[in-house]
């Protein structure tokens, strides 16, 4: 794991637990989770769906940058890319949770990837897409790329619980800890699918997730940007 991945995982990168509470200010501001007892069950709850898809969209990321683009030819690939980066906007419904997505892309320079994302429709893509990337690019698997996903779907709240609710930083690193059996399941379930074709990737739907995201850019002070 090089400095790379590290970059891409800390929470001070554009789409880190410094600037997103991953739905967590919102179900906080509208009394869904007070205490640590609701935040480990929002979190398992993420892992079972959007975490789930989340991951699965990284793997196939990161296998697809792994790919050679001499080999598999540069038209090729633009379409992949774009199919990728298309189902994973057909999964995500909250307008607030899209926009945010796409915030991860400015963390690296261009030419750090070699998918030709200028001639796509979207000028930057989805979180995952970028994460697996980047995944790649720093040497890694597939399954590293799902395990980064699905650890960021709930470090991300957990490190926003903190702070929004006053939690012991400590109790919240053990709740973590007690997450990680689950963590790494989700991750291996997900970097199974990394060789299928988008359409058929994981796309478990969280409502209440969608509906809070939403809700949140209703909201007259905000402490994350989503």
């Amino acid at each position: 794991m090089n400095a790379l991945l590290l970059l891409l995982l800390d929470s001070r990168a554009p789409s880190g637990a410094h600037h997103h509470s991953g739905g967590m200010e919102a179900a906080v501001a509208t009394g869904l989770v007070t205490d640590l007892t609701g935040l480990e069950g929002f979190c398992r709850a993420k892992l079972r769906t959007s975490a789930r898809v989340g991951a699965a969209f990284a793997a196939a990321a990161s296998r697809l940058q792994s790919l050679d683009p001499e080999r598999t030819g540069l038209g090729a690939l633009q379409e992949r890319w774009g199919l990728l980066d298309a189902e994973f906007e057909a999964r995500t419904p909250s307008e607030a949770t899209r926009a945010a997505s796409r915030l991860l892309r400015s963390a690296l320079p261009k030419a750090d990837l070699v998918t030709p994302w200028t001639r796509c429709r979207e000028p930057s893509p989805h979180h995952p897409l970028v994460l697996g990337a980047g995944v790649a690019l720093a040497g890694g698997a597939p399954e590293l790329a799902a395990r980064a996903a699905a650890l960021a779907a709930c470090a991300g709240p957990a490190s926003a619980a903190v702070r929004l609710l006053g939690l012991d930083p400590f109790a919240v690193q053990a709740m973590l800890a007690r997450l990680a059996p689950g963590i790494d399941e989700c991750a291996a379930t997900a970097a199974q699918c990394a060789a299928q074709l988008p359409p058929s990737l994981p796309a478990d739907g969280a409502p209440a997730l969608d509906l809070l995201a939403d809700y949140h850019l209703t909201t007259e002070v905000r402490l994350f940007a989503s």
